[in-house]
């Protein structure tokens, strides 16, 4: 009998207690035989937090985790049966003076391979008027069915509450990863950075940020594995041993939660499905998904329970994802055109189609709403169901739905009742349910498990050692690598292929047919996210932003270059989130900015095939899905690149940079852009010319942090800060003079024609429109004049009886005519002489740089290409400008500038 069937029939009675307005549910149980040595566990809470006189509705949004939803309790039952005794574990945990137990809030059920041990996240109760930051934690709990105890995991008062610790699971060796806001040694990193040692807020700005971390069964030895700036969540252990969990991709404006994939040790770390699959259609309506909470069936599928974007509304919808062939929704990993799609090819199959009619509305819908799912672990396509059975209100009565007919369901002015969300079995194979769990109107039974061995555990993956995937060197001076084969390589296509150079990357690497200054790529850049502190570390104002908050601040980490054919092997930090942008022979970035976060660690190579557009759907990061790269490498080993240096001799298939690691040593991060010609035979082709930016030949402040590099270690950072380092190109200098007679021939400082006052001290016009002086903004009390000028529109001015104002012109309508001012009855308004007014505005003029990078800042730069401002402000000046603008133009890249 399927489900509306069930309904309609009436095997499910309904009983109304008139003024309690409770509902009394009784249904033909069928002894299950195999559930009846198996315990059930699940969470029963309040609809409403208990603490709240307004009775607010608890939410749960993925990007708040550690929301503290007062009024739940842990209950245990020995098995599946409605009328079976429950034991509720959390009674006596937190008590107060006279006995009575508080509130607490309780999730992330998760029960172990051999059903013997789940683990459980609690949050003790709220204290009174103690500030957030005085709370207490969320920690993990277990509970082990042999001696039926139930312990916190880490014993010690004081490490328990070094941060909020969620979402539990085991590892096949008995270890626990979870996601924690601990942030173990992120923490160490900003000390070793020189920066106070504190936990970094998420990308929002608003709470702290969740990564993974892995605990001893005991709770000791807790190591970080995950590195992002915002949260990481979700850890599921895969049958293959590695870890599939949910990641906040929040960068530049993002604002997405994807799937990713990695080993348990935090290596191979990558991004596995989701990025393009967020927008999708359901019931005919487009709905935003995160990909969130994540399940594997017993057959390997991944299950998710797709949320609504409403944290109040506490239905969802079950979906299966084929991550195994797809990256996104229509986009397959061999890149071949499919037919199917990864969010429904397998829906069908979940459940019967009655049953999977679930959905967001706040329609009535007769198969009811669903907030929890959980696949027993076993083949007998089982799932224990958060089930809130359709029931509406009618004249302030509460009926089930199946007792109405359709007519009776359709009638207008039917409303559905409150959630009412309890226990349920249902059979896949024989399409029925039963009740395993009930509870009273106002609460909901939100998470459930069952303490049954897998049928598939976990497969034990060991973490890497070096010569298996790690460098000792490497890890011995904290660092790691990364090599790219071919920065030309977009998506498998050669984006250097030209009309000009149709042989693309075969020609570029060939020094006799492709100068230097022929490359289109020169120079990378790594730059890493400056983790932003709480507000008792330092509260740090929107303006310290600057134009625009989408980058927050960033430090540089360091320049490489490119080799001819596109392919980069460089040192870098470990165990931080770094990005990487491509820059021209000037120093500038060409293409996008990158949009999510990488890490690497401590002796991994992260190896990648090239880049993507922003755009692309294709599959990108993840090894096994990627196109093959335009890169083969050398075609033989043992000779040398055609055309190239005799002396640097690859092996067969090695990228330029492999072959000159291997004659050169791994290349290091620099603090200049450099580039000495290493691939040239000068028996064949000149040598090209050197180039070198450097923070050297600058007469103002270089970045914090350059002199590190002198002897690089994996804490060397670049800050830019537009106070100390930007400003002073303005107020330096320039002037010129006669050799013999020292007469001053002109004064080319910046801020000398670029100012509101002449050289008499009288008002003018600040040349271009444009005032560079270092006075205090009379827009932005916070930021100084020439940065407001620079990266904000402003209005054109004039001089009038000396004194500099905003220049107005007159109002004109479509056809041209003068618009002149109305009074509210739309007459026109007249001044003394009886004349109308006309209606005044001021002329825009668009701000000189872009927080979107140097390239998108052409007009500034090309004035010191030709004309009066050629060769104004040097290479090495125009470098700072470039990269400073391409990291996103702030005021501030240090959060404790202003402190300093």
């Amino acid at each position: 009998m399927n489900l509306m069937s069930w309904i309609y029939c009436s095997i499910l009675v309904v009983f109304l207690l008139t003024g309690c307005n409770e509902q009394a549910i009784s249904t033909d149980e069928q002894v299950d035989p195999v559930l009846v040595e198996y315990p059930v566990v699940y969470i029963e809470r309040s609809i409403n937090r208990v603490s709240d006189d307004d009775l607010t509705p608890v939410t749960f949004s993925p990007r708040n985790p550690a929301q503290f939803n007062a009024g739940a309790r842990l209950i245990i039952k020995n098995n599946a049966f409605a009328d079976s005794p429950s034991t509720t574990l959390t009674s006596e945990l937190f008590t107060d003076e006279q006995g009575e137990t508080q509130a607490i809030d309780i999730r992330d059920l998760s029960v172990s391979a051999d059903g013997q041990s789940f683990l459980i996240s609690i949050r003790a109760p709220e204290i009174a008027d103690a500030d957030e930051n005085e709370q207490p934690k969320w920690n993990i709990w277990r509970y082990q069915l042999a001696d039926k105890s139930f312990q916190r995991i880490i014993t010690s008062d004081v490490v328990a509450e070094q941060g909020d610790d969620l979402m539990a699971s085991f590892l096949p060796d008995g270890r626990i990863i979870f996601a924690s806001t601990r942030q173990r040694l992120s923490r160490a990193i900003l000390l070793d950075e020189g920066k106070p040692q504190y936990t970094a807020l998420n990308e929002s700005g608003q709470d702290s940020a969740f990564n993974l971390h892995i605990m001893q069964a005991d709770g000791s030895d807790i190591k970080q594995v995950s590195f992002n700036m915002s949260h990481d969540l979700y850890p599921l252990v895969l049958q293959d041993g590695r870890i599939l969990y949910s990641r906040w991709d929040t960068m530049g404006g993002n604002n997405k939660i994807n799937l990713y994939r990695m080993n348990p040790d935090g290596t191979d770390n990558q991004l596995v499905y989701g990025w393009h699959s967020h927008q999708i259609t359901l019931d005919d309506e487009n709905h935003v998904i995160e990909f969130v909470k994540a399940q594997q069936m017993p057959n390997g599928d991944i299950l998710l329970l797709v949320a609504s974007t409403d944290d109040e509304i506490y239905q969802k919808r079950p979906m299966l994802i084929n991550i195994g062939q797809f990256i996104d929704n229509q986009q397959a990993i061999d890149n071949e055109v499919v037919t199917s799609s990864a969010q429904s090819a397998a829906q069908k199959d979940l459940f019967t189609d009655s049953l999977y009619n679930f959905n967001f509305s706040d329609e009535i819908n007769t198969a009811g709403r669903l907030s929890h799912l959980f696949p027993l672990p076993d083949s007998s396509e089982r799932y224990l169901l958060s089930w809130d059975l359709c029931r509406v209100t009618i004249d302030a009565e509460i009926k089930a739905c199946g007792q109405l007919s359709e007519q009776e369901l359709a009638q207008e002015g039917l409303e559905l009742a409150s959630p009412w969300y309890e226990l349920w079995l249902y059979n896949g194979k024989t399409n029925t349910q039963q009740v395993v769990a009930k509870t009273t109107e106002g609460y909901m039974l939100s998470e459930a498990i069952v303490m049954q061995a897998s049928d598939n555990p976990a497969t034990f993956v060991a973490d890497k050692s070096f010569g298996a995937g790690l460098t000792v060197e490497l890890a011995n001076e904290q660092a790691a690598a990364i090599h790219i084969r071919s920065v030309y390589d977009m998506d498998g296509v050669d984006s250097s292929i030209q009309a000009t150079n149709p042989l693309g990357i075969i020609s570029l690497r060939d020094p006799a047919l492709t100068t230097a200054a022929q490359l289109p790529a020169r120079f990378l850049r790594i730059v890493r996210g400056v983790p932003l502190p709480p507000d008792e570390v330092r509260e740090i104002s929107n303006t310290d932003f600057g134009r625009s908050r989408n980058q927050l601040m960033r430090e540089i980490i360091g320049y490489t270059p490119i080799q001819p054919d596109g392919s980069v092997k460089v040192k870098l930090p470990a165990n931080v989130p770094f990005a990487i942008s491509v820059l021209d022979a000037n120093g500038q970035r060409i293409g996008g900015r990158h949009r999510q976060w990488l890490s690497v660690k401590a002796g991994e190579t992260l190896e990648c095939h090239g880049c993507h557009t922003g755009q692309s759907e294709l599959p990108h990061g993840r090894p096994e899905a990627q196109p093959a790269s335009i890169n083969a490498g050398a075609n033989l080993g043992g000779v040398a690149f055609s055309n190239a240096n005799p002396d640097i001799i690859p092996l067969q298939a090695q990228t330029m940079a492999e072959a000159d690691e291997m004659v050169n040593g791994l290349a290091q991060l620099s603090a200049d852009i450099r580039y000495i010609d290493k691939w040239t035979n000068s028996d064949i082709s000149a040598l090209n010319p050197e180039i070198n930016y450097s923070y050297q030949e600058l007469a103002t402040q270089a970045p914090a942090g350059s002199d590190c590099f002198n002897n690089w270690n994996a804490y060397c950072r670049l800050q830019i800060n537009y106070v100390a380092h930007i400003q002073p190109l303005w107020q330096l200098p320039r002037q010129v003079f006669d050799e013999q007679t020292a007469e001053l021939l002109s004064d080319n400082t910046c801020s000398s024609c670029h100012s509101p006052l002449d050289s008499d001290n009288l008002a003018q016009v600040p040349a271009g429109q444009l005032d560079l002086s270092d006075s205090v903004s009379i827009d932005e009390v916070d930021h100084l004049t020439a940065y407001r000028e620079l990266m904000f529109n402003d209005a054109e001015q004039e001089v009038i009886d000396g004194i500099v104002i905003d220049k107005l012109i007159e109002v004109l309508d479509a056809n041209g005519n003068i618009v002149f001012e109305l009074d509210a009855q739309g007459e026109l308004i007249l001044d003394a002489a009886g004349n109308p007014i006309p209606v005044l505005t001021n002329i825009t003029i668009p701000a000189v740089l872009s927080t979107n990078g140097a390239n998108q800042s052409s007009r500034f730069f090309d004035l010191f290409k030709e004309g009066r401002h050629k060769d104004m402000l040097s290479v090495h000046e125009l470098r700072l400008l470039s990269e400073w603008l391409d990291i996103g133009g702030q005021y501030y890249n240090t959060p404790f500038y202003s402190q300093d």
